[in-house]
């Protein structure tokens, strides 16, 4: 059975044992249960393959559908992504925080193309909450990759879950580790856009608005 951590308005410095902890979890290929600042997500070491095969056995994922993952920050997205001019200004402008970029895949790759689901593409975003950007940067710290796979924590085609609670009634037994950091300050997912070309394709809205994300271009 897995383990729940409630950690909802403690400061980091008195949660450290469990990010640590979390990041050790995640580091020996188990599945983290943790919160974003839209809903909760369930992640894990994307360079771990039967971590990617459990991740979509529990979910039921389609296997044509690829993960994204979540990064520590811009230099170890630059380890695996191709960034061209326009995505290292968005990465600029709006990392960490709720913007996600599709990019071309570097070859080679230390990232397993189950991944994306066999795609030369590769989706990444710096979140912005604190608690997982700590878990994120302790990975690095240790000498691993700063990055898990991030993906909704729920069953395929099923709402998604806004507090840790709410995972451990969907998934306790399969779950190893979650952080309950209270209820998702907002169920509104990230925006994603497509930065393979010089040409911005909008494939999600989310909380930034293509307006806005044009305007912060147009200003530089």
């Amino acid at each position: 059975m897995g383990f729940l951590v409630k950690v909802s308005g403690k400061r980091l410095e008195d949660i450290q044992v469990f990010l640590e902890e979390a990041a050790d979890i995640i580091i020996s290929g188990g599945l983290l249960g943790f919160p974003t600042n839209s809903v909760y997500g369930l992640g894990g070491d994307p360079l771990n393959l039967d971590l990617i095969e459990r991740l979509y056995k529990i979910k039921f994922r389609d296997r044509n559908k690829g993960f994204l993952l979540l990064v520590s920050d811009i230099e170890e997205a630059h380890k695996i992504a191709e960034f061209n001019e326009i995505a290292n200004l968005l990465a600029e402008r709006f990392w960490p925080g709720q913007l996600t970029l599709i990019l071309n895949r570097k070859e080679p790759n230390i990232i397993p193309l189950e991944v994306s689901a066999n795609r030369n593409t590769i989706g990444l975003r710096v979140p912005e909450n604190e608690i997982l950007l700590k878990i994120l940067q302790i990975l690095k710290s240790k000498g691993h990759f700063g990055g898990i796979i991030g993906t909704s924590a729920n069953y395929s085609g099923e709402p998604p879950s806004i507090s840790g609670e709410e995972i451990a009634k969907k998934f306790l037994m399969s779950i190893d580790f979650i952080i309950d950091g209270g209820k998702s300050e907002s169920k509104v997912p990230t925006t994603i856009v497509d930065c393979t070309t010089e040409t911005l394709k909008f494939l999600r809205m989310g909380k930034l608005s293509e307006e806005e994300i044009k305007n912060k271009l147009s200003n530089d």
